[in-house]
């Protein structure tokens, strides 16, 4: 799939490391110092940091909660005035959405109620006036007319009824009409009541969020907000006082990880340093420094790593970073993962791949032998790529390649070559010097491949 070229930076940053005269940025890193040093203190060590990530978080988090608590604190008064008031304003109003309903519904009512009276009136009128007959009074004659037809034709009975039962519903109609008009008979200044009522509600709505819902839940709001404010001082307590725990837990996980540190970091490099030797570096002197981080413990502890290496007697040791070479620092850093290549986790169990670009600069004989050597032995755990010139450590390798350059051609244009039998004597032949047809210089390379 498609990826940009910082992703494929950091997949690339997992899956393969150079190390070599341009290539060697990451054993200058202190945060890949510090995961080899813990790689060799071996699971104690990933163990305490893993406690000591948990507790750094949750120091901070309970750092921040204790400094949001102490600014609440502060404002707190302010405040809590403002809440108290907003949550005493809507309570002493108890709005309801059902109260709003029937309130607007009465208002229209009022507003129109003359309209509705003359509807009414007209109705009960209709059906049964205060003078005369109407509606309901007709139809009891209909019905008392058909009732007495009934005797002479059985079938008008029936409709009979019928008109009877028409005419107590026009009567409970007129009745209810009546009712109606008692009932929008307004007691004197009702409308302005209604008027202020709706206009507190309304108030309300404009401040909280536009309805009464909104309001209730606003209100709701202040209370949480009120409990809260009341006991900000017993949550403060609260939180300085986890939080020192746990910033005592933090500091005696930082101490323990510290301590192993301190107890390994001597060991591995005296182990370096006899690698270094196997490596034409005799004279080097590898050291490891250990001192607190000026930014107090962190995720990984409260250590910073330095490694140091004087190349020569006489020379102070100094920094990797400033001291070594490009071919020196491939040796340290072959040197580093021989004494380390039992770790079960960490920075270097997790490079699956390592190129070793010029590591054999500078040497020759039997220290190539070694080098190839140490390059074989890693290569049992991980895959390894050496880019070399020297037979000795090119004939222990399990399989080869050769690179060719051609500038004949714009743009240039390079070529790997797969190599095997014939192919890998005739290479060798060449790297020893020697032309192709050189028996000596085949029976040597021959020898070399035999002795891998």
């Amino acid at each position: 799939r498609s990826a940009t070229l910082a992703d494929l930076r950091e997949l690339g940053g997992r899956l393969l490391a150079f190390y070599g005269q341009h290539e060697h940025r990451r054993l200058m890193l202190s945060t890949s110092q510090l995961e080899i040093l813990d790689a060799y203190c071996g699971e104690e060590a990933y163990g305490l940091r893993a406690r000591i990530a948990v507790a750094y978080d949750r120091v901070r988090q309970l750092g921040q909660l204790a400094q949001e608590l102490r600014e609440l604190t502060g404002a707190r008064d302010r405040e809590l005035d403002l809440v108290r008031y907003e949550l005493e304003e809507i309570e002493a109003a108890d709005p309801s959405e059902s109260e709003l309903a029937e309130l607007l519904a009465e208002r229209e009512r009022l507003r129109h109620q003359e309209a509705l009276r003359g509807a009414a009136v007209a109705g009960a009128e209709t059906i049964a006036p205060e003078e005369g007959d109407g509606v309901a009074a007709a139809l009891a004659a209909a019905a008392a007319q058909l009732q007495d037809a009934a005797r002479i034709d059985p079938e008008l009975a029936s409709l009979a009824q019928r008109l009877e039962s028409l005419r107590y519903e026009a009567e409970d109609v007129g009745h209810e009409l009546r009712a109606y008009l008692e009932g929008i008979e307004s007691t004197p200044g009702r409308l302005e009541q209604l008027e202020e009522r709706l206009a507190v509600l309304t108030r309300l709505e404009r401040k909280h969020g536009g309805s009464i819902a909104e309001v209730l839940r606003h209100a709701e709001r202040c209370r949480e907000r009120r409990d809260q404010l009341e006991h900000a001082d017993v949550a403060l307590e609260d939180a300085e006082r986890e939080a020192a725990a746990a910033a005592a837990e933090l500091d005696d996980l930082a101490q323990a990880l510290s301590a192993l540190r301190v107890g390994a970091a001597p060991r591995l490099a005296t182990a370096v340093s006899e690698r270094l030797g196997e490596l034409a570096m005799a004279d080097a002197r590898f050291e490891i420094a250990l001192t607190p981080r000026a930014e107090g413990c962190g995720p990984r502890g409260a250590d910073h790593v330095e490694l140091s290496i004087s190349p020569a007697p006489g020379l102070p040791a100094g920094p990797l970073r400033e001291i070594a070479s490009g071919g020196e620092l491939s040796r340290v850093m072959l040197a580093l993962l021989s004494v380390a290549h039992g770790a079960s986790s960490g920075e270097l169990e997790a490079e699956r791949l390592l190129v070793f670009d010029e590591i054999d600069a500078g040497i020759g004989g039997h220290t190539a032998r070694a080098v190839g050597e140490h390059l074989r032995k890693l290569a049992g755990g991980r895959q390894i790529l050496c880019i070399t010139h020297l037979p000795q450590v090119a004939a222990l390798g399990a399989r080869h390649f050769t690179i060719v350059k051609d500038t004949s051609v714009n743009p240039a244009r390079t070529t790997v070559t797969s190599l095997d039998g014939d192919a890998v004597v005739g290479e060798l032949v060449r790297m020893l010097g020697a032309d192709d047809g050189d028996k000596a210089a085949s029976r040597h390379a021959k020898e070399l491949l035999r002795a891998a």
